[in-house]
């Protein structure tokens, strides 16, 4: 049976499912939703052995796709990794499925974020590396999320965001 879809794109089979959320809030968000997809096993993260010390690799996914746990509805954005390779590299096709393998799963883009961040750092145990998740609008918000390993003390400065460049800040 084809699935037909609504106003926004939003499947019909979902629509009662966003009914209700609209009627009842937020209320009803549970310890399983919290936890949904953090334990799933994803394809392996190849790695190829480094040849070059110093160096700073930057992958960009601009088609990350997930499925919220609570509601079922898609989130979309784009994961940047960044990294510092030591003794070994991520082979990208591999790095490739294990982000699209994301797309079936319900996690709320929080946890991919600091999933991807520990996956890919038990893969190539790097120098250090930076996960950013920058998701598009919902209901007017954007979202972006920052993780890095090793951790910042709690002093550590923010990463700048492309919009706050030029602002001044209100931080002291």
């Amino acid at each position: 049976m084809p699935v037909l879809l609504g106003l926004r794109g939003v499947a019909r089979g979902t629509m009662m499912e966003v009914k209700k959320i609209r009627e009842n809030g937020m209320a009803g968000y549970t310890e399983e939703h919290a936890r949904a997809g953090i334990k799933t096993k994803l394809p392996q993260l190849e790695t190829w052995p480094n040849q070059f010390p110093g160096y700073v690799i930057t992958t960009r996914f601009p088609e990350y796709s997930s499925i919220c746990p609570k509601t079922g509805l898609p989130d979309f954005g784009t994961v940047t990794i960044r990294y510092m390779p030591k003794e070994h590299c991520i082979e990208l096709k591999a790095l490739k499925m294990y982000l699209l393998a994301y797309r079936d799963l319900g996690i709320f883009y929080e946890n991919a974020v600091n999933k991807i961040l520990q996956d890919v750092v038990a893969a190539v145990q790097p120098e250090w590396c930076i996960v950013k998740g920058e998701f598009t609008p919902r209901g007017g918000l954007t979202t972006s999320i920052f993780t890095r390993w090793p951790q910042l003390p709690a002093e550590a400065p923010m990463p700048e965001l492309a919009s706050d460049r030029g602002r001044r800040s209100s931080r002291k």
